[in-house]
């Protein structure tokens, strides 16, 4: 018999034992501050606390509640999730494009029961059908699920199948592809495509959700349906990444794989476009913001570059930094390093020394800057000047996460100094810009008298 009190240990498990309740269970709830609950228990992961019971209440919202809060608790129903979700065929009509949909990790789209909490994802055409039934009037629609991690797990070798699988997929004939992935290192992954997948005939899509289905305002349908969308009928054949545009559901932005970055850890418009502007709004047409992309075009041969080397990291300096945090990475046999200086692309003296001795023993060392607006500029100081005459190369305005991607994949081909630092300098995919736009850096500063005129007058 499966445990009545899922996941629930310690004084949470004895007082739900003490009411006669378990998990699935319907229950009416009171604390001691007169407040009534009415909900399902959910399950509870067994390595939280012992202190709370999770409800989700009849709004779709979970509430947690402490246990020496609850004074009453019964149970008025029961009915146990099942994990699965409906499977209706997905219809396949000839006249709409073919899309792949590549799964890596996480939740693309699910459905929810409310009756139960239960969260049920869903994957197979025939399970996107039964929770997203629009992707039927805009694909013919495909799945594969490659392999399934959380995204901050994607590593080198992720990066190299997921690279070859699309490859795959675009000599099959695909009109588009849409990658599913989780959004916390999207903007990684997104960038490596964009070297290791080159000269794309079609759409390559990355799309997520940041919030779950178990939330009335979660944004995986609509992302999944955005997406869908631009991988089959958008003109961008480009490694892109499609999210929400504003907080409401408008529209979403289309941003190009090597100038995106998440920039809120819960907003679901948290992706940004740094240093350019969007590629794209997308609903139910499509409004290109720029005319720098490469189009779709069915005559070009993709070209699978999969070279990667994973002894490279991220220096993000801060004042104080000690020159050994240099001399270790070196002894460990890393063969780059990106550093995300200060202001135009700066660093204390003390790490001077070990700069060099990291550059004498051919470690390659790249400087961009941790403002992401704006341009590693070190010829404007004599602290910059130095850095150059070490041998340290500014990279624009590349991101720092584009330029640990990028010198991961230079280093991959070559370890030659001079030719690392002209391939690094070299754009590939956009990953820097001649000029930043005039009208791109925005920031709605709050509390500021022309921010609130602005916000009045836009969102009314």
């Amino acid at each position: 018999m499966s445990d009545p009190l899922k996941g629930y240990k310690g004084r949470a498990r004895a007082r739900l034992q003490s009411f006669g309740v378990r998990v699935w269970s319907d229950v009416v709830a009171n604390n001691d501050a007169g407040s009534r609950f009415e909900g399902v228990i959910l399950p509870r992961s067994e390595t939280l606390d012992d202190l709370h019971v999770v409800i989700k209440l009849k709004t779709g919202y979970n509430v947690g509640l402490h246990v020496d809060r609850v004074t009453s608790m019964t149970e008025v129903g029961y009915k146990e999730a099942v994990y699965k979700i409906p499977e209706k065929e997905f219809p396949s009509r000839p006249e709409l494009p073919r899309v792949t949909l590549l799964g890596t990790g996480g939740t693309i789209a699910s459905r929810l029961d409310y009756r139960t909490g239960a969260v049920i994802p869903a994957f197979t055409p025939g399970e996107l059908y039964g929770a997203v039934p629009e992707l039927a009037d805009l694909a013919n629609l495909t799945t594969k699920k490659l392999f399934g991690v959380f995204s901050e797990n994607m590593a080198k070798d992720n990066y190299v199948a997921l690279a070859e699988a699309i490859g795959k997929e675009i000599e099959s004939g695909v009109d588009g592809i849409v990658v599913g992935h989780g959004t916390d290192t999207m903007g990684h992954t997104a960038a490596i495509l964009s070297f290791m997948v080159q000269d794309t005939p079609v759409p390559i899509v990355m799309v997520g959700s940041q919030r779950s289905s178990d939330r009335p305002s979660s944004d995986a349908a609509l992302n999944l349906i955005h997406a869908v969308r631009s991988a089959g009928r958008g003109e961008i054949a480009e490694v892109q990444i499609c999210m929400f545009g504003p907080t409401s559901d408008q529209y979403a932005l289309l941003h190009r794989g090597t100038r995106c970055r998440k920039m809120h850890s819960s907003y679901r418009s948290t992706f940004r476009t740094v240093g350019g502007v969007p590629l794209a709004m997308v609903g139910e047409d499509f409004r290109y913001l720029v005319d720098d992309f490469r189009r779709r075009d069915r005559s070009r041969r993709v070209r699978i570059d999969t070279a990667y080397e994973d002894r490279t990291t991220i220096l993000y300096y801060y004042p104080g930094m000690k020159p050994d945090l240099v001399d270790a990475l070196v002894e460990k046999g890393y063969r780059g390093i990106v550093i995300a200086g200060t202001g135009l692309g700066h660093i204390n003296k003390p790490l001077y020394p070990a700069i060099g001795r990291a550059i004498q023993q051919g470690v390659h060392v790249v400087m961009t800057v941790q403002t992401l607006w704006g341009y590693a500029q070190m010829y404007v100081y004599d602290t910059g000047r130095d850095l150059l005459d070490l041998g340290i190369v500014p990279l624009d305005n590349m991101l720092p996460e584009t330029a640990l991607m990028k010198l991961s994949w230079v280093l991959g081909h070559t370890d030659d100094h001079g030719e690392v630092l002209r391939m690094m300098r070299l754009p590939v995919n956009g990953e820097t810009t001649e000029r930043e736009p005039h009208n791109g850096y925005l920031i709605l500063q709050g509390g500021l008298p022309e921010t609130e005129e602005f916000v009045a007058s836009h969102w009314k």
